[in-house]
């Protein structure tokens, strides 16, 4: 994962100095921040990240940058670290969609494991992302009669039923949902299914 970056918000330089060279001692990229603020003006690069991030900070806390991130739509995994942990405040952070809380001071190795699993949850994220765009597209390939098909395939009906709903010929079925699979480079009615589900939250209208 070396095109990633790990991205430390904490208000002590000499904090930002120590974790910028344990994230570096380890091929990683580190860019570091002092305060929330300055990190919400940041334009991050499209790629692998993470954020290791303090829970106080002067201005704006950990925990406000995290909802403000959330709130924009920018989803970087979180991993909080914090010398005055109290489990309210863990478990806000856990529930906002943390990776991980950890107490100072805290073990080297600790941190970079939740690094790691921070980055590889940001690559999931990316790829799933990069999937429903794709799905997305294909769908927008579709004609509106195709859609209808498409919709009516995936809720199980054959084709003289999409006929006898919609009103047309079988054959013509035939030829959408052959059209349908093919812009949909779907395999099977499986594959349909298993798309529609991934547009789930963004389900396809006809």
């Amino acid at each position: 994962m070396d095109e990633a970056v790990v991205y430390v918000v904490d208000d002590d330089a000499s904090v930002r100095r120590a974790l910028s060279r344990l994230i570096r001692s380890v091929g990683l990229e580190a860019v570091t921040f002092p305060s929330a603020q300055a990190f919400l003006a940041f334009t991050p690069a499209d790629r692998p990240a993470c954020l290791v991030l303090d829970v106080r900070l002067p201005g704006p806390s950990g925990l406000d940058l995290q909802s403000a991130l959330s709130g924009a739509g920018r989803d970087v995994p979180i991993v909080f670290i914090t010398g005055h942990g109290t489990v309210p405040t863990s478990v806000r952070a856990m529930k906002g969609g943390a990776v991980d809380f950890l107490q100072k001071p805290f073990n080297d190795q600790e941190l970079l494991d939740c690094i790691q699993r921070a980055l590889r949850r940001s690559g999931e994220e990316r790829a799933d992302r990069a999937e429903r765009a794709e799905l997305e597209r294909r769908v927008g390939s579709l004609t509106p009669r195709e859609r209808e098909v498409l919709v009516l395939v995936v809720a199980g009906m054959l084709n003289k039923q999409i006929a006898d709903k919609l009103g047309i010929a079988e054959k013509t079925i035939k030829v959408h949902r052959g059209r349908v699979m093919e812009k949909m480079q779907a395999g099977s009615v499986a594959d349909l299914v298993r798309m529609s589900e991934k547009l789930a939250p963004q389900p396809i209208r006809h």
